[in-house]
């Protein structure tokens, strides 16, 4: 690239709320094409991880959740749902920190954020959580492969979650998958 070329966002409009099994890359490719914006070699996509989470149903039912004594424990001192804190429990490889209703994690991936990464919003009226992908990596890669077979194009794939700091105000988005 040289000095001379731009660096340009484009957001992809157009794709529908994702389902279990969806195919992100066909829906990718698609709305790119409604846009009259094609993919080209070297291009980035980034794309946030509840889009892959929820096509890779990775999707509780809080109704299916049994609390164990901790999470319910818990729940009485913050006031908060046992089922959703035994999900944050299990999606945590150790607890960083407990403070004000908020587990700061370490997750199976190695991810440090709050919650572990279980996220509330837009999912199925509040009685769903949504988990990350297990695997970001190859989440990514096997989206790349995917765009790259629909496409023809060589992209790159980045898996991004919204992490804040603890007890501080803002949110910015972070890489937690690569291809």
């Amino acid at each position: 690239m040289s000095l001379s070329e731009t660096i340009q966002i484009i957001p992809i409009q157009g794709i529908p709320i994702v389902e279990p099994e969806a195919d992100v890359a066909d829906l990718i490719v698609s709305a790119l094409g409604q846009q009259d914006k094609p993919l080209r070699d070297g291009d980035v996509l980034v794309i946030c991880s509840k889009v892959i989470a929820k096509a890779e149903n990775r999707i509780v039912c809080l109704d299916d959740i049994t609390p164990s004594t901790l999470a319910n424990q818990l729940a009485r001192e913050w006031d908060k749902d046992a089922r959703l804190i035994e999900v944050v429990l299990r999606e945590s490889q150790r607890i960083v920190r407990m403070d004000r209703g908020i587990l700061i994690a370490e997750t199976h991936h190695g991810l440090v954020c709050a919650n572990a990464g279980v996220d509330q919003s837009n999912v199925d009226g509040g009685e769903s959580v949504c988990l990350l992908p297990a695997d970001p990596d190859a989440s990514a890669r096997r989206l790349r492969q995917a765009i790259g077979v629909r496409s023809g194009r060589h992209v790159a794939v980045i898996i991004t979650d919204s992490f804040g700091r603890p007890w501080r105000l803002g949110q910015t988005e972070v890489a937690v998958g690569l291809a």
